[in-house]
Order: C-alpha cells, then sequence, then structure tokens
C-alpha cells in the first residue's frame, strides 16, 4: 500500500523557486527542447569509462538523492480557479462548470486520467546508481501518461471513468465568475463528498470541431466497475520494476539505442521512439501499433501498413481485414525560442479532438503532460512530484498514488515549443476520421503553412530513407507538403529547421 495521502499528493511546490535556481544552473547548456534537470554525475566522464560506478558515484547518487528527495517531495497546497462561463476542455470533452453536478465530472474526468510521477527507492537502474528518477526522468513520465491514456481508450470502453475517484476527495480547484460583484477571487465549490444539487448546466456553443459538452449527472457505470481489473493491469504495465514493459526502466534501457542514459535529458522527440519501441517489443497490448511522423508529415500507406502488414505483400491479399489499432505520435516544433502565439488556436482545436490523447511537452526545462484547456490556459498534469515506489506485483495495490485530484494550469505563452502530439485510431475508418478532423484542426492555424501534414503515400515516395516505424530519430521541421527536406541525418532528433 502506498502511504501517501490524497491531500500530500498534489503537486504545486517550490515551483517558481525551483525555475528560478534551475535557470542559474543551467544557463550554460547550449541544447533547446531538453526538459529535466542533469545531474553532476552525468558530467562525470570517469564515470562513463568504468564498467561498474566506483564507491565516488555511489556516494554521489545518494546525495544527488536525497537532495531530489527533498526538493521534489515538499508541497504547498494551493487552489487552481475555474471560471463558470468558459467550457474545460479535457481530451475532446467539454465542461461548463455553472453546477456542482458539472464541476463534479470535470474533477472525475480529471482524476480518472493516469498520474505518473517521479518515484524514489526503486530497483537500481542497470548500469547505474540511480534508484530515483527525481530531476530527470520527467519527459519519461509524461511520455508514460501519454501512452497510458492511449492504453485506457484501447482497452477500456468508451468514456470510461474512474469508479473509485470519489476517495479523492481533496478539493483543490475553486471555481468562480469574472468579475462578479460579491467576491473577485474565487468561491469554492463544496465538498465532492456533500450531497450533490439537482440543476441542469447552461449549453456550451458547439461547432463540428468542438467537444462534446456533459449535460447529465454520470452515475457509476456497472460497466466501469467491471473494467477495473484491466484499470489495475494497466497500471503495473508502468510499474518501476524492471520487468515492467512500460515502467522507467524499460524505457531507459531502450533510450540506449539512441544513446541515452539515465540521468540524461530526454526530449519529446526522443520519448516517441522510445514509446514506439517498448510497445514493438512486448506482447502484453494485442492489436495496437505506434507510429511516428517524420519531418512533421504522417505519410497515410506507411501508417496502413503499419496497421496491416498484408499490404506490404505482394500482390496483397485482398481478403484481408486485419487492421491495428494505431497510437499517432507527431513531434514538433510550434516556434523558435518561444512558443509562436500563431499556434495556440491550432493546438486548442486539436486538444477538442476526440481523437486526441495529450500533448507531452511542458515548459522549458519541465516536462509535462497537457490534456486540455480553459480560455488562454493550458490544462496539465506534473510529474514533478516525488512519491516512494509502489510494488504493483501485490494484489489489489492502491491505486490512489497513480490518480491526481489537482489541476493544474499555465498560460500558454509559457508553453515550451518542443512537444509531441498524440493520436489515437481504434480501426481504418476511424483513422480516415481522424485525418479529416485533425487537417480541419490544422487549418485553423494563422501560419501559413500547418504544424504538420497527413500526405498520401510513403515516406520513401518523397526521398526520405527509412519508415517512421522504423526510423530511430527524426528531425522536424516546419515545412509544406511537396518540399520536404531530403536530409533526416540530422544529429539529434531534437532539432528542428524554420522557414
Amino acid at each position: 500500500m502506498n502511504p501517501v495521502s490524497p491531500s500530500a499528493a498534489q503537486y504545486v511546490g517550490v515551483v517558481m523557486l525551483d525555475e528560478q535556481v534551475e535557470g542559474r544552473r543551467q544557463q550554460h547548456l547550449e541544447r533547446q527542447g531538453s526538459f529535466g534537470l542533469r545531474p553532476p554525475q552525468i558530467q562525470d566522464a570517469s564515470r562513463e569509462a568504468a564498467g561498474e560506478p566506483d564507491e565516488m558515484d555511489r556516494l554521489k547518487a545518494k546525495l544527488m538523492s536525497a537532495w531530489n528527495n527533498v526538493k521534489y517531495g515538499w508541497t504547498v497546497k494551493s487552489k487552481t480557479s475555474f471560471n463558470k462561463i468558459s467550457p474545460v476542455t479535457v481530451l475532446g470533452h467539454s465542461y461548463l462548470l455553472n453546477s456542482e453536478d458539472e464541476v463534479e465530472r470535470f474533477h472525475l474526468a480529471f482524476v480518472s486520467r493516469i498520474w505518473l510521477t517521479y518515484r524514489r527507492e526503486f530497483p537500481q537502474l542497470e548500469g547505474s546508481t540511480w534508484t530515483t528518477d527525481c530531476g530527470w526522468g520527467c519527459m519519461l513520465r509524461s511520455g508514460q501518461m501519454l501512452l497510458a491514456q492511449g492504453l485506457v481508450v484501447h482497452l477500456m470502453p468508451r468514456d470510461w471513468a474512474w469508479p473509485d475517484a470519489q476517495q479523492l476527495t481533496d478539493v483543490d480547484f475553486e471555481v468562480f465568475r469574472p468579475r462578479s460583484p460579491v467576491r473577485a477571487g474565487g468561491v469554492p465549490i463544496p465538498s465532492f463528498g456533500s450531497p450533490r444539487g439537482t440543476n441542469t448546466p447552461e449549453k456550451s456553443v458547439s461547432n463540428s470541431q468542438a467537444p462534446r459538452c456533459s449535460q447529465k449527472k454520470r452515475p457509476e457505470s456497472a460497466r466501469d466497475r467491471q473494467s477495473e481489473p484491466i484499470h489495475h493491469k494497466l497500471v503495473t504495465w508502468f510499474g518501476d520494476q524492471p520487468p515492467a514493459p512500460f515502467g522507467v526502466h524499460q524505457l531507459v534501457e531502450i533510450g540506449k539505442g539512441s544513446g541515452k542514459k539515465a540521468g540524461d535529458w530526454y526530449g519529446p522527440s526522443i520519448v516517441a521512439h522510445i514509446l514506439r519501441k517498448a510497445v514493438a517489443k512486448t506482447s502484453v497490448v494485442q492489436n495496437l501499433a505506434v507510429y511516428v511522423a517524420q519531418d512533421c508529415t504522417v505519410y497515410k500507406e506507411d501508417v496502413a501498413r503499419l496497421c496491416n502488414p498484408s499490404l506490404g505483400q505482394s500482390p496483397p491479399d485482398p481478403s484481408s481485414q486485419a487492421w491495428k489499432s494505431v497510437i499517432i505520435l507527431v513531434p514538433v516544433r510550434l516556434g523558435g525560442e518561444a512558443l509562436n502565439p500563431s499556434y495556440i488556436e491550432c493546438v486548442k482545436n486539436i486538444l477538442k479532438l476526440d481523437s486526441c490523447i495529450g500533448i507531452i511537452g511542458g515548459k522549458p526545462k519541465h516536462s509535462l503532460y497537457f490534456i486540455g484547456f480553459q480560455d488562454e490556459q493550458l490544462l496539465y498534469l506534473d510529474p514533478h512530484y516525488c512519491q516512494p515506489v509502489v510494488d504493483v506485483t501485490q494484489a489489489n495495490f492502491s491505486l490512489e498514488s497513480f490518480h491526481c485530484s489537482s489541476p493544474k494550469k499555465m498560460p500558454f505563452n509559457r508553453m515550451d515549443p518542443s512537444c509531441t502530439i498524440g493520436f489515437y485510431a481504434k480501426n481504418k475508418k476511424d483513422f480516415e476520421s481522424l485525418c479529416s478532423a485533425v487537417g480541419k484542426a490544422l487549418l485553423s492555424s494563422k501560419e501559413k503553412y500547418p504544424i504538420f501534414t497527413f500526405v498520401e503515400g510513403q515516406s520513401q515516395d518523397y526521398g526520405l530513407e527509412g519508415h517512421s516505424s522504423n526510423h530511430s530519430g527524426p528531425a522536424a521541421h516546419i515545412l509544406p507538403p511537396g518540399k520536404l527536406s531530403r536530409s533526416n541525418n540530422r544529429r539529434s532528433s531534437d532539432e528542428f529547421v524554420f522557414l
């Protein structure tokens, strides 16, 4: 059982102070689009040359772990304010917070997301002295959350919600009406443990790209309760033990093929490929493939061949009806040094889509998992909270520390331009619908060229070597179709080219 209490497991912490300290500490670093705090021990060249860590390395690791446990273990309680007038979008659903029932539905939708954070005291990572990912694993954790959401929609009933969400009873956000003559700050909503009101929420304005807006109280579903064994099984796949197929141990091991090791920074593009390889490597998830876009372009025929291998046969088997579900990950760069404001409306429209499973990115040097927005602020889950490891091999282990009841927001203009956008398609029909819906969302950008594109054909048709499903390190760019770069042999998967 995890000893972390619901009230303690909410991150808001000493974020501003941390950012100031990290900013001064990392001014000498040259790379952009990287996240996390690089520990001093990684700079020790003698450690890389040694086969086994020496006593000095072990001492450094213990000191760094102790410091990170303190740094990411302290929390300061605070509340995030949401207004009653504008809908809150969460992965294709909209909630207008003008009644207690609607606030409860939003709370249930948020708490049901899988929350994966720093952990400490897990088995030592192979070839290192690390027993925690505090300070360096935040992008891996954000990537885990993105993949977990893809697995939730793949394995669980449509619109599944965690039936035990109400056990996290602390109210860590408040709702107010802007410019209210009564109170300018916020009017807290009563405890979620109290009887609910019966008011019917106002309907939000809808259009072809708008998310679905909840209108009735959502009772606990017997279907959701029956899905709890799958919920538990899914969380075990992200456990912090070496055998877990999507745990930190496996992801770090896979990252070695891209020149990464425990304690290194991981950018959103590298993590996209690590997740692809992790899914391809395991047999625990059936009928699912992961496609990583190449040069900000999704090649439809490449996706089709990945989802239906018979299309690669010569001649193709016309009787084959097999089509795997697919998670599509698109590494992009939404600006230069900072986010280009012209892309904000496009990002909003993408987060409104049912097919979107979120965005991994964050603010500079600080990875986050974005799942929605309200007005000009992004809604996110934050991995920067250090919790004790949970032994997920035990029967009926507690799920409490894998769900968060504290929604947090940040302005769009603080978003780091380097990110990876995720989508999910259940079948061929859903993929075709995804292409159409995402294409319309991309047209909302004020920029001449879209963030990324869908094109017919295969990547090699455009003179690009390899195939996105086995390409280990794509470079992303913002270029129109037909003007794709013929060179993808760049040194870093997080380098970008702009017009």
